[in-house]
């Protein structure tokens, strides 16, 4: 079972990416999870939100304490709450960021895999705006996901809500996002 923990504050979109990635592996045949958890519900309050994927039926129904993927929408949280601790052997901290891989593990001393991407960047440059769905095409690189299922299920879920300008300017963040983290190296 992989097990993941987002970082970001609310109206970042960190619970809609949540929610993506669980539709994603729901069409790869998965049993998922995705729940969000709100301290003050406020616009930039600190939240998380939950995914858990298994072949099995999951019968966990609780936070996730001990994730495999750590994924920070909004790298001032890396300060704020230390998202890497509770991180498995061998997880992934996947951060929002203009700093490299090397630069995070100097401020966070997480020894694991580092996967630092500027989903900001990446969202302005394709004309969105918003780093959710960057760091969902990251998480699903990681996760080894197949592109197309990732493509499918986004312009499924968001075709019907954007208008069809901002689902390519989505797609193309998101898929930018993903090949960088593909080709990601943990500095």
């Amino acid at each position: 079972m992989n097990e993941i923990r987002w970082h970001g504050r609310g109206g970042q979109g960190a619970k809609t990416a949540s929610q993506i990635l669980a539709q994603i592996n729901l069409r790869e045949g998965k049993f998922v999870q995705s729940f969000p958890e709100f301290g003050p519900e406020r616009s930039g309050a600190p939240m998380r939100a939950y995914n858990r994927i298994s072949d099995e039926e999951i019968r966990v129904h609780s936070a996730v304490y001990s994730p495999d993927i750590a994924v920070v929408v909004d790298e001032t949280l890396l300060e704020a709450e230390r998202p890497w601790e509770g991180l498995k052997e061998g997880g992934t901290l996947v951060v929002n960021t203009s700093c490299s891989a090397k630069e995070i593990r100097g401020r966070t001393g997480y020894g694991g895999r580092i996967v630092a991407l500027d989903a900001d960047r990446i969202a302005r440059a394709a004309g969105t705006g918003f780093a959710n769905i960057p760091m969902l095409g990251a998480v699903a690189a990681v996760l080894g996901t197949p592109w197309e299922l990732v493509e499918e299920e986004v312009r499924e879920t968001m075709g019907e809500r954007i208008s069809r300008d901002m689902l390519t300017k989505n797609i193309a963040a998101l898929r930018t996002a993903y090949e960088t983290a593909k080709g990601a190296s943990d500095g």
